[in-house]
């Protein structure tokens, strides 16, 4: 029986990009392909869970809603466990880096690209219904070409943990700008976090 790397499974509201304030079961996966220095996952702390135990835990909830999400959940099978949660008529969302092919089984698409970090790392995922970029100020001419596969495109203001790096308070201000001087754009903030929530 297959197994996957569990970080946590849980039920709460999405609180980022389009589909903010909707309730979804998330389940994190450990483990990613990159090393994102404002990440708030511990992707490494993970439980080895069996197939049906996780779609048992998932059917617990009382909702149809799945956000698979990391670490990078494209390094895991998703396709098995997206035919397993079909079968319940699941709806299935997943938010990458990108760099990873998307199976076809998921319903809704974020990618979140990483590439002002690590510029070597090739966006293979190149169509989607959302693109959320998170802003540390590089120049959005950068996704110019990206852009045009998506359907929806978010600026995330990037913040670290750490409150002492000056950064954080210009950041919302900035990318406040940027959507009123680019209104392809929209801002997207982690509304999650403001009302304590995971």
């Amino acid at each position: 029986m297959i197994k996957y790397p569990i970080v946590e499974i849980f039920y709460s509201v999405q609180g980022e990009a389009y589909h903010t304030g909707v309730p979804h079961i998330f389940v994190r996966f450990g483990n990613c392909n990159l090393r994102c220095e404002w990440c708030d996952t511990n992707f490494l702390d993970y439980e080895e869970m069996f197939l049906d135990d996780i779609v048992k835990k998932i059917l617990s909830f009382n909702c149809k809603r799945v956000i698979f999400t990391g670490g990078e959940p494209c390094l895991q099978d998703l396709d098995t466990i997206g035919k397993e949660l079909k079968k319940y008529d699941v709806t299935l969302s997943v938010e990458t880096n990108g760099t990873i092919p998307v199976p076809n089984i998921i319903d809704w698409i974020c990618v979140s690209p990483k590439d002002q970090l690590y510029p070597n790392s090739k966006i293979i995922q190149r169509k989607g219904n959302e693109l959320k970029v998170v802003y540390c100020g590089q120049d959005l001419v950068i996704y110019d070409e990206l852009k045009t596969g998506f359907d929806h495109l978010y600026i995330q203001p990037c913040y670290f943990e750490n409150e002492t790096i000056e950064w954080n308070g210009k950041n919302f201000t900035i990318c406040e700008d940027i959507v009123k001087n680019n209104p392809e754009w929209r801002l997207s903030l982690q509304t999650h976090k403001w009302m304590g929530v995971d």
